[in-house]
């Protein structure tokens, strides 16, 4: 896990959100590979969803999954070239500063909920664990395009962040 924080917006607890995404993978029986968790400012993300996205303006989460056909393949053979390389999974890109102000579109009777998006308490940090569990899945292969696909990821999200608020995964 590669965590790097390449914004000044908000002070940010790198390992925590390393022990989220670590765990979001574990919760759907990844146990190995490589994941690399960046947070940006809004100028940098606005020119990722420009270029990967084709669309204007900042967004909150973006997912670039690399080697999502190596997690259903055969682990590779012990002392192997192969066992010695890691598998890339992706790339999760978040925004603190478009996230805390859409956290409280997410807040538990928000007057207009974000829709694809469970609810949470509105805080920021609430917005960041939610986007953080939302941009592996998205590594992961999961989407939202279709009614059964977002209803499958809110499941999940909201299975990974149950396990959050019971405790189960330090914070």
């Amino acid at each position: 896990m590669v965590v790097t924080d390449e914004q000044s917006d908000h002070v940010l607890d790198l390992d925590r959100w390393a022990r989220l995404a670590a765990h979001a993978l574990a919760s759907r029986g990844v146990t190995r590979g490589e994941l690399s968790l960046t947070f940006v400012d809004e100028e940098a993300i606005t020119g990722l969803n420009a270029d990967h996205m084709g669309e204007d303006g900042p967004t909150d989460v973006l997912s670039f999954p690399l080697d999502a056909d190596a997690l259903d393949a055969e682990p590779p053979t012990p002392g192997s070239l192969a066992s010695q390389l890691p598998t890339l999974l992706g790339d999760v890109v978040i925004c603190p500063a478009v996230a805390a102000r859409n956290a409280a579109d997410h807040a538990a009777g928000a007057a207009e909920p974000h829709p694809g998006h469970p609810t949470h308490d509105g805080s920021l940090d609430a917005e960041l664990a939610l986007l953080v569990v939302h941009g592996v899945l998205h590594v992961l292969g999961h989407d939202h395009a279709e009614p059964d696909e977002t209803a499958a990821m809110q499941a999940a999200e909201r299975e990974i962040l149950a396990a959050v608020a019971a405790g189960e995964v330090a914070s």
